[in-house]
């Protein structure tokens, strides 16, 4: 098996504002994303943003950073995140850094009625740092059609 390419993301800033806003949609208001005061009295040193924030900004980075899927004799119907096999948090993101994702195929698998699911081992890196925020292997299912037919039999 042939080195996967690693697909990369632009880099895109964690502001306050948006760990303010992630924390208002989720209740998740721990002083350690919210309060820059008391949070700058931790090992910290200052605001962090969520775990699930990073991880839901995975959906835009794969967006940005991955090609679509092509092939000679199919097309792709719909695509869907189908969850993760693995998932780590393994470094905070302070606020005010700049993250983005990297994508490595893992390979895929073919479901029945047309299905296929594709691995992809995700990484959030943080600028300047050499450990990543997190690392996840995450799944994709694409329903798949014969070119030019436009719905799933």
């Amino acid at each position: 098996m042939t080195d996967s390419p690693i697909y990369r993301s632009a880099w895109r800033s964690i502001d306050q504002d948006m760990v303010d806003a992630f924390a208002a949609l989720t209740n998740d208001r721990q002083f350690i994303h919210i309060d820059p005061v008391a949070a700058e009295k931790t090992p910290l040193g200052g605001t962090i943003a969520h775990g699930f924030l990073t991880l839901s900004l995975l959906s835009e980075m794969s967006a940005e950073a991955l090609p679509p899927f092509e092939h000679t004799q199919y097309d792709v119907v719909m695509s869907m995140n189908y969850g993760f096999d693995r998932l780590r948090f393994l470094a905070p993101v302070r606020t005010g850094s700049r993250i983005r994702g990297a994508f490595t195929s893992k390979g895929w698998r073919e479901r029945d009625h047309g299905a296929v699911v594709f691995t992809y081992e995700a990484i959030v890196e943080i600028e300047g740092f050499n450990r990543p925020a997190l690392a996840a292997d995450w799944l994709f299912l694409l329903q798949l059609a014969p070119k030019g037919c436009k719905s799933v039999e």
